[in-house]
């Protein structure tokens, strides 16, 4: 089957920046009031799904897709930050928590405390990109200068702090707050710890704030999921990641290689990441709920991508490889056999 994007079949098929948009706008409202037509089903009921704001535009194309063949589901889709939702899933508040980074030991004992059961299922690959002003004097930083510039007490101020041949100007640095999963990605990948990171910089819940900070000043740098590049090419610069690699960019062939034992060519490391959909297995006791998750992992033809698969570079994600689609659909089987 088509998907009704594909088709056309419908005037509410959004990109990541209109699913952002509704997100930040009109709230969760407007991401489930588009489907107005659609396919009639024996499915009905609301699924409450928040965490990730990263993740979000992924996990909203999805439930659009889905609502479209079961117009009696509503699927309100969140983006209150990955620690943010989180807070409310291991309370039992919420039926799935998009995650741009694993749980905790300290959110893992919350969800014990709370009697909530959950499945951790990968769902989508990204890239954390280095964005910069297009007239910015830097386009490749290795590994050991990132870390220079983010870590955690660093004293580097200008750019000829990190190359004696840069420019003795100011660098006006912006990232993600520490409510955020890719803040603890990046902190843990570049600095060795999550949360370890230099104080005065430019701290956001929006990646939107980063990147009209980066785009409004030749000085500054940035990072976010590579996605917010990609809908903003035209005013920014990504800034290449030399990981003794020589230098590397997000593409789907690099952030995917990341990811092989033994990859035919450069990856994005170590800037890659797995992005994830957390179950309430209490919730697996209702159909709805059951069939939207088997959806992510679906096929609609055998030798066709699985709806996760399919949605990721609509929303400048990258798709899981078809080994993890398997693993993921047969541990979630597996877990629905144990509920039931």
């Amino acid at each position: 089957m088509a998907s009704h994007r594909e088709s056309g079949a419908s005037s509410c098929s959004r990109s990541r920046r209109e699913f952002l948009f509704a997100a930040g706008s009109v709230g969760v409202a407007g991401l489930s009031g588009c489907i107005t037509r659609g396919e009639e089903s024996d499915l009905t009921g609301e699924i409450i799904v928040d965490g990730s704001n990263t993740v979000l535009p992924h996990t909203a194309a999805v439930a659009e897709e889905f609502q479209w063949r079961n117009n009696g589901v509503r699927i309100p889709v969140r983006g209150s930050g990955t620690g943010a939702g989180f807070q409310q899933f291991t309370a039992g508040e919420t039926a799935l928590q998009n995650a741009s980074r694993r749980i905790t030991d300290e959110e893992r004992a919350d969800a014990d405390a709370n009697g909530v059961e959950f499945l951790e299922l990968e769902a989508v690959l990204d890239g954390i990109a280095i964005m910069a002003h297009p007239d910015g004097p830097v386009d490749r930083l290795t590994v050991d200068q990132l870390h220079q510039l983010w870590r955690q007490g660093s004293d580097v101020e200008q750019w000829s702090d990190l190359d004696p041949e840069w420019p003795d100007r100011e660098i006006s640095l912006y990232g993600r707050d520490s409510a955020s999963g890719t803040y603890d990605y990046f902190t843990e990948a570049i600095n060795g710890e999550a949360g370890s990171i230099r104080r005065g910089y430019n701290e956001t819940a929006d990646t939107n704030v980063i990147v009209r900070g980066v785009r409004g000043n030749r000085d500054a740098l940035g990072f976010g999921g590579a996605g917010y590049f990609y809908e903003n090419e035209d005013d920014l610069k990504l800034v290449e990641v030399d990981d003794d690699n020589g230098g590397v960019i997000p593409t789907d062939e690099t952030v995917g290689r990341a990811f092989e034992e033994e990859p035919d060519g450069p990856a994005y490391t170590p800037l890659s990441r797995s992005m994830y959909v957390y179950v309430n297995v209490n919730e697996l006791e209702r159909e709805v709920v059951r069939e939207f998750v088997r959806f992510f992992f679906r096929r609609e033809e055998p030798d066709g991508q699985a709806w996760t698969q399919r949605v990721a570079p609509r929303v400048k994600f990258y798709p899981i490889p078809d080994p993890l689609v398997e693993r993921e659909s047969e541990r979630l089987e597996a877990k629905i056999a144990e509920v039931r």
